[in-house]
């Protein structure tokens, strides 16, 4: 996304560059960010004021990512406690008025970012597939649509934290990432969360993870480039809406809410893309299951073919966007 997108007013919709993006760039600090650039992320505990970075961001990093497919019965049934942030669960932005989960094309992703309008920061998010959404339009009556959300997220540093919130709806919270990488370009991941060890200020790391990976390259298969774009000429819209997300206490202030729905495009394209094979075994070395999950989504074999896009640039431009919550309720 090089430039902001110049979207068509629609259906009570406002481009993201007017009031409402106004908004929440006057409740946002206007203060010194301290980058870190220097270091591997490593600003979850530093001093530094938050500033509010608006969109376009431009970054640079290796994707780690994992597809599945959830049923629309077991998106019905996802556990709130599992599907979202214990912030997040059981408000309106895990069960938005007039929406609901239906399933389909699901994704993780694990990113390790070195290069951002923040400085360097690691990354997790899921995608649990669609959800069916509602919006008034200007006559009163409801709009309806059928897009992926995030519904969970994690970075290792309060600065992405915070705008991500800000910008984009992004249900971001701070966690620990310990990264291990042995030969042949295999590589192996855990995630302390910040907010499940019962501390509403998310001060601090939990000390067992909620999230473990490995991924090893197939060392026979060629690498070629790939942009998640292309997805949609297979029929699969990438386009994000978002709910609005409620305000968090949070140890740094990284934990802002918002008032309006919005929907954006991330891009993501690699020239060097590779397949690979990720372990989603949540089992310790000792054999003890961590988190409530054999392999850690509902429903997911151990074994998950993916793919690594190494040196991958990304965008996140202003959302394509913004409406308030609808004051009606679709029948979905």
């Amino acid at each position: 996304m090089a430039t902001a997108t110049t979207a068509t007013i629609a259906a009570g919709a406002v481009p993201r560059k007017d009031a409402a993006a106004e908004r929440r760039r006057a409740s946002a600090p206007s203060v010194r960010l301290a980058t870190d650039k220097d270091q591997w992320p490593s600003s979850v505990a530093t001093p530094e004021p938050i500033q509010h970075i608006p969109p376009p961001w431009r970054l640079r990093g290796d994707v780690y990512c994992i597809s599945f497919w959830t049923s629309e019965a077991s998106a019905r049934n996802l556990r709130d406690d599992h599907a979202y942030s214990p912030l997040e669960a059981g408000t309106e932005f895990a069960h938005p008025p007039g929406s609901r989960a239906v399933g389909g094309l699901g994704m993780i992703q694990i990113i390790r970012y070195r290069d951002s309008p923040v400085g360097p920061y690691d990354e997790l998010l899921v995608v649990p597939g669609s959800y069916d959404w509602s919006r008034d339009g200007p006559d009163g009556s409801p709009k309806v649509g059928r897009n992926p959300r995030i519904s969970r997220m994690y970075v290792s540093q309060k600065h992405t934290c915070f705008n991500g919130r800000m910008n984009w709806n992004c249900p971001k919270h701070l966690a620990k990432f310990d990264w291990q990488f042995g030969p042949d370009s295999s590589v192996s991941v855990k995630v302390y969360p910040h907010d499940t060890t019962g501390d509403v200020a998310e001060s601090a790391p939990s000390p067992v993870p909620w999230f473990r990976a490995s991924f090893a390259p197939m060392s026979y298969a060629p690498s070629f480039p790939f942009a998640t774009r292309w997805v949609n000429y297979l029929g699969f819209d990438t386009t994000l809406v978002m709910p609005p997300l409620p305000q968090g206490e949070g140890s740094h202030g990284e934990l802002p809410g918002t008032r309006d729905w919005c929907s954006v495009v991330p891009k993501q394209y690699s020239r060097t893309t590779r397949v690979g094979w990720f372990d989603m075994s949540q089992r310790d070395d000792a054999g003890e299951l961590a988190g409530d999950h054999e392999n850690f989504w509902p429903g997911l074999g151990r074994w998950q073919l993916g793919l690594k896009m190494e040196d991958a640039d990304l965008s996140f431009d202003f959302p394509k966007e913004i409406w308030p919550a609808p004051k009606s309720k679709a029948n979905l």
